[in-house]
């Protein structure tokens, strides 16, 4: 089972508050599935993000918190982030 967050909005002054809420709603799914001895693979999927946000998906992906994660803005990331739900 693959979860994940895709939030809306392409402003980039928003993007910090997009994160941070789609960081709560993984967390409460992450939590909720470890209490039943289960591990999903997550992902976020967002159109605007901020260089803060983008050091954060990338250390929480290179530390196996999300399994994959995509800029809707960058052709190449939609294409391997569907890859790879196809793939699953």
């Amino acid at each position: 089972m693959a979860l994940g967050e895709l939030k809306g909005g392409i402003d980039p002054a928003g993007a910090d508050e997009h994160w941070k809420t789609a960081q709560a709603a993984l967390n409460r799914i992450r939590e909720a599935f470890s209490r039943v001895g289960h591990s999903p693979l997550t992902f976020f999927v967002g159109s605007a993000i901020a260089r803060r946000m983008a050091g954060e998906i990338w250390n929480q992906l290179e530390n196996g918190t999300l399994s994959n994660a995509a800029n809707l803005n960058r052709e190449n990331q939609v294409a391997s982030i569907s890859r790879w739900l196809c793939s699953l």
